[in-house]
């Protein structure tokens, strides 16, 4: 894992775009910080503009670098949650303009994934997390899914869990709105 972590690091300093695996399904990603990188995502993926794209964070309070306020309703949901929580915020701040949704929001998930939390620690930003296929087809299961198009699409493909076999889940994702109230976007 350790030279995974090493030349991922670099590649997203550089600004590239790397394939790896998270705490639910297996994801394209980049500093969260830069739009090249986040246009080249787009590109990649065959994505509508209009659909956006979330970010993982390595502790729970980091996430209020990039939103206006954090309900606390939502760090009781990440506390509780039994399976990866992504929370889609108002107020979005310090990121890129690219991933914020014309509402003004941000999908934001604590990752539990050792690798990811140690990558997005030593980048000290967050990272971007989108699934690892071209937009409207299934997502990966595991790596063995993942098409040769998107493997030679991107700058770095992480070595670390690629034998797992066992399949992933995309993680479950809600709304919290301004006055605390829950939207379940998916379970």
């Amino acid at each position: 894992m350790k030279d995974d972590l090493k030349i991922a690091l670099d590649i997203l300093k550089k600004g590239g775009v790397i394939l790896y695996p998270t705490d639910t399904i297996w994801g394209i990603g980049c500093d969260a910080a830069n739009t090249k990188a986040i246009e080249r995502i787009y590109q990649i993926k065959k994505r509508e503009d209009s659909k956006s794209m979330l970010i993982l964070v390595d502790e729970a309070w980091r996430i209020a670098d990039y939103v206006k306020e954090v309900p606390e309703i939502a760090l009781q949901l990440i506390e509780v949650a039994d399976k990866p929580l992504t929370i889609i915020y108002s107020g979005a701040k310090g990121i890129s303009g690219r991933l914020i949704s014309e509402d003004g929001t941000i999908g934001i998930r604590v990752t539990s994934d050792e690798f990811c939390k140690k990558l997005i620690g030593a980048l000290n930003r967050p990272i971007v997390s989108t699934s690892a296929n071209i937009s409207g087809s299934m997502p990966p299961s595991n790596f063995n899914n993942i098409s040769k198009e998107l493997l030679d699409s991107v700058d770095y493909v992480v070595k670390w869990r690629q034998n797992e076999k066992a399949k992933s889940q995309p993680s479950s994702i809600i709304k919290i709105g301004s006055k605390g109230e829950i939207e379940i976007i998916r379970k």
